[in-house]
């Protein structure tokens, strides 16, 4: 028997339970891991609120890392002992968990089981957004919303790395302090100035190829009035609300401008993918181009308080939840 955080149904934080659950052994194809670190996504949230459909019961979270403690028929190439970590497998939210082996990664030397919780799923989106979504080469000049958060950090860091001039936004001045430092060449906080102005400023008019928008309601607009012809608004979260749906009419009308909602799920969806996202990931990081910030930790039994926590954008960088 083990703890987990069990919702039953979806809502506020309160819905989050810590219960005693029955692990069980590895079936055909699966292995059994011993958390030693689960990290916390806005996607947790959409999940527990009910915003993104679910079937409750179930045990939050789709990142962690953690060790091999059983091994179920079939499996090759991992062995008890290893470390590993995965990024979209719902139900981390447990000190120990069953998960198909096909959908984990082996931790390399270099990489702290922490680290790996901390960044697979949010690394592996980065990578995902930078390497597939919009190919981002030197010269080009990028828009990333909520550049101090835990995707956007990783964002900018690995954008400055391929050569791209950074404008982050942030949602106060202490956040634009940590966004200078992840490598944002122009930061601009949300409420305070006209995005779309300034961008049209820094670029001379000239617009942006692509804007990575993971705000949504609160930044659609901005976000289209800050693309240049062609461009592409690349919305892949909900922080402040559900983007609304988009009139064609703007897109033509603001230069033939293309959207798009990606999902890790979608570009990940083989073993195949899935590891070559990681391995680009594990390298950037083990370079030190791009530094994965921790900022936060809490006991995982304290989830509700770090949801509140996140929710309330009181959160910075990673934050990673200790079973």
């Amino acid at each position: 028997m083990t703890k987990a955080i069990v919702v039953r149904k979806t809502g506020g934080p309160g819905v989050m339970k810590w219960e005693t659950v029955d692990v069980g052994k590895p079936k055909k194809g699966e292995l059994r891991i011993r958390q030693t670190a689960v990290g916390l996504n806005f996607f947790d949230i959409y999940i527990r609120s009910g915003l993104y459909p679910s079937k409750p019961p179930l045990i939050l979270g789709g990142e962690g890392a953690g060790v091999v403690t059983a091994v179920g028929a079939g499996v090759k190439g991992f062995r008890v002992g290893d470390h590993v970590a995965y990024a979209g497998a719902q139900g981390s939210y447990a000190e120990e968990r069953l998960i198909p082996a096909s959908a984990v990664v082996k931790v390399p030397k270099g990489i702290s089981d922490r680290q790996a919780a901390a960044m697979m799923l949010k690394g592996m989106t980065a990578c995902m957004l930078l390497r597939e979504v919009y190919k981002v080469k030197k010269g080009d000049t990028i828009v990333i919303h909520a550049a101090a958060g835990g995707v956007g950090s990783i964002m900018t860091q690995w954008a400055r790395h391929l050569g791209a001039t950074v404008i982050g936004t942030v949602g106060s001045n202490a956040k634009a302090k940590l966004a200078k430092r992840n490598g944002c060449h122009h930061v601009l906080v949300l409420g305070k100035q006209g995005i779309a102005k300034r961008v049209r400023k820094i670029t001379k008019g000239k617009g942006v190829p692509v804007v990575y928008d993971s705000i949504g309601k609160n930044t659609w607009r901005d976000s289209i009035d800050c693309l240049q012809p062609h461009g592409l608004l690349v919305n892949f979260g909900n922080a402040s609300g559900p983007m609304p749906p988009v009139d064609p009419m703007i897109l033509m009308n603001n230069g033939s401008l293309y959207v798009t909602r990606p999902t890790l799920r979608d570009y990940s969806s083989t073993p195949a993918t899935r590891n070559a996202l990681a391995r680009q990931l594990f390298s950037v990081v083990k370079s030190g181009k791009v530094k994965i910030r921790i900022d936060q930790t809490y006991p995982l039994k304290d989830a509700a308080k770090a949801h509140r926590d996140l929710a309330a954008r009181k959160t910075t960088g990673s934050t990673v939840l200790l079973p």
